[in-house]
Parts: C-alpha cells; structure tokens; sequence
C-alpha cells in the first residue's frame, strides 16, 4: 500500500544557492510544453500520478486557477530540460495564510548527483518568500529515499 508524507518547512528569508553550473529559468509554455512533458515521463515512468502524462494532461493543470509559469522552475543544460520545480500557492485556505507547494520536482535521470533538485526546490522557495509565503509543504512517497534526503536536507519536516 501506498503511503503519502505530507511534510513542511517554514520560510525566514531568501535560501542561498551554491553554483550548480546550470541555467535555472521559468517555464515558458510556448517554448517548454513538450520537452517539460518528455522529462516528466521519464523521471516518473512508473509514478501512479505523474507518470504517463498526456499533452491535455499538463494543458489542464496549465488551466487551473492557481497555475503560474512564473513559479514553475526549470534547470536547463545545454538547451535540455534536466530538472524541474512545478510549485503552486494555495491562496483558499480557510482561516489560514496562504501556503506554497513544491508540487513536482524531478530530475533527469542521467543527471541526479548533481544538486539539480536542490536548485529548482530553491528557486521555489526563493520565489514563494519574494511573495510574502511564509509556510511550505510538499507530498512524498514515504519510500522516496532519494527525494526524503533532499527535502530534509532543505529543511522539510
């Protein structure tokens, strides 16, 4: 059986990067749409959500009132998305400030080791702070020993 963590970190300032080498921009639709979604196939070939998506499947998440391209964070080398930080802000929170999401990180494969997901997480969070978010949560797959590491290592909890 599946087992989800949603876990948290709050946010004090802006997070420092280290060099990673890599160009880290916002996704552009006009440009990205398929190369976002080969990678994304790719780093989740067997996730039961993110796995196996289709054009219409990103266009519709593209469409939803809390997409912001933004706040959607792509590491690029040598002209090739390598890695990805999709965050979103949940302003309908009911007696509570609004919250950030790091809503899919991935990785390229080839490319892990290389401080890839820990750059586009905190271009986020960087990004969330430059709009005044306060608190972050992400969801991960309690097996996730990869992407536990990393977000520990930012400060999730």
């Amino acid at each position: 059986m599946r087992h989800i963590l949603k876990i948290h970190r709050s946010l004090q300032g802006t997070i420092p990067d280290t060099d990673h080498g890599f160009t880290i921009e916002s996704f552009n639709p006009a440009v990205h749409k398929q190369a976002w979604l080969n990678l994304n196939n790719k780093v989740f070939v067997n996730h039961p959500d993110q796995g196996n998506w289709a054009m219409e499947d990103l266009e519709n998440r593209m469409g939803e009132p809390w997409f912001d391209s933004a706040g959607f964070f792509l590491a690029i080398d040598k002209g090739a998305i390598v890695g990805t930080c999709w965050s979103k802000i949940h302003h309908d929170l009911v007696h509570q400030a609004p919250v950030g999401e790091l809503y899919v990180v991935g990785v390229d494969p080839e490319y892990m080791g290389h401080g890839i997901g820990r750059a586009v997480s905190i271009a986020a969070m960087n990004y969330f702070f430059t709009k005044g978010i306060k608190d972050v949560m992400l969801y991960v797959d309690a097996d996730n020993k990869k992407g536990l590491k990393l977000y520990e290592s930012l400060g999730f909890n």
